[in-house]
């Protein structure tokens, strides 16, 4: 039976949203928590861009048993993304060890004449994406998706003659990019069919916000691939931040395709998926952009489950589901939140030992030694300047255990 997994591109389209930035340490902690959450695979950002090199090369550590601690990051996929260009695949490959890439080009007539500004021909498209795709494999890539950004827009018998040159190349996947949010859910479910049947190809789905439709538009996509028997993916970003309005958010899409009318008795969703998992990596996500989530997010939102009118009240104190459609419970939520409002002893870029090792043992943490103890020390220095906010229970706890990891992921210096 087909399957729906899901790919977050967070760390990739979410980090280059304007007006806000992930430092290479929250970009890890997502992962992490990604990788907790079940997700199938992470992009994580740009294996080309020089200060990009080290934080990539370090999650791939952490997927090892490195330092004899164990992979901190079990089972989900770390990807890249690059430009249908051979030569950039070729120094992705050379600057990084990723293994996963996807390579994207623009495939629309409105992108061909008005943004490459004729220079290419429909022709030159699939040429430039076939020699990439197999210089990607060539270099030893395990996978590689081929992209069709503005996939909405484009020609509907182009983009099958686009993803079948991509799979005879030997790509896994085609990305179909709404990338105006363009489609709605009727259209793009009847033009990703076509692909899948025609292709046999899966089929992943990369919906923007513009109309409101990311989610509708990506779940519709997603199933509508899946009864053509092809698996589908699902691009997802936490709280859906993303370019302009934003992409499809994480969490939506997961209570969509489980508790919709119809979409949730296929069953068709990943089972890794750890819904419970939501509440955590939604609120560190939001801090680490510093945008708040909304009052009204679907599952963690403050109002989400908040009942003050008398009937609906009523209703929610005398069966839940009477108003509540999911339970809180499944997102992790419901525990009480503790704030101190005596002394608080932090340890960051003017930190000292006494500190440090109060903090850490609030977490029942002991230094191995003094040189330990002084090396995460200095990493929680720069840590703290690296963020350039007040470091997490989670990111202390990573640089407590990984230090050589950490040291990398802080280092922009190619």
């Amino acid at each position: 039976m087909p399957k729906i997994q899901i790919i977050d591109v967070t760390n990739r389209d979410g980090d280059q949203t304007a007006r806000v930035v992930l430092s290479k340490l929250q970009k890890t902690v997502i992962n992490w928590m990604l990788d907790q959450m079940g997700v199938y695979q992470s992009e994580m950002g740009f294996p080309i861009s020089p200060h990009e090199k080290r934080y990539i090369n370090a999650n791939i550590e952490l997927t090892t048993d490195c330092n004899g601690q164990g992979p901190l990051i079990k089972h989900l996929q770390l990807s890249g993304w690059c430009r249908a260009l051979a030569s950039d695949v070729e120094q992705a490959l050379q600057n990084t060890n990723l293994q996963h890439l996807n390579v994207s080009i623009s495939t629309s007539e409105q992108m061909l004449r008005w943004k490459f500004r004729g220079k290419f021909s429909r022709a030159d498209i699939i040429k430039m994406t076939v020699d990439a795709v197999t210089a990607a494999r060539e270099g030893g890539a395990i996978t590689v998706g081929v992209n069709a950004e503005d996939a909405s827009r484009t020609d509907l018998d182009f983009l099958v003659e686009f993803a079948a040159a991509g799979r005879e190349a030997g790509a896994d996947r085609f990305r179909y990019c709404d990338t105006l949010g363009h489609d709605d859910p009727e259209t793009i479910a009847s033009r990703v069919r076509v692909v899948a049947r025609e292709v046999g190809i899966p089929v992943e789905m990369h919906c923007h916000n513009d109309l409101g439709l990311a989610v509708a538009n990506s779940c519709a996509g997603a199933v509508a691939v899946c009864e053509e028997g092809v698996d589908a993916y699902i691009n997802t970003t936490i709280n859906g931040i993303g370019e302009r309005a934003g992409n499809a958010d994480l969490v939506s899409c997961i209570l969509a395709l489980k508790f919709s009318s119809r979409w949730g008795d296929l069953g068709l969703l990943d089972e890794r998926i750890d819904l419970s998992k939501a509440w955590r990596i939604c609120n560190y996500t939001a801090d680490a952009f510093g945008v708040p989530i909304p009052i009204n997010q679907p599952g963690v939102g403050g109002n989400a489950f908040a009942h003050e009118s008398g009937i609906h009240a009523d209703g929610a104190l005398k069966d839940r589901h009477n108003y509540e459609l999911y339970d809180y419970e499944m997102l992790g939520r419901g525990e009480k939140i503790e704030i101190p409002t005596g002394r608080l002893i932090l340890t960051g870029k003017h930190g000292g030992v006494a500190g440090l090792e109060y903090v850490y043992a609030q977490m029942d943490l002991g230094f191995r030694d003094e040189e330990h103890k002084r090396e995460t020390l200095r990493l929680c220095q720069y840590a703290n300047l690296h963020n350039q906010a007040p470091l997490t229970p989670e990111e202390l706890w990573l640089i407590y255990h990984y230090p050589a990891q950490v040291r990398e992921i802080l280092t922009y210096v190619p």
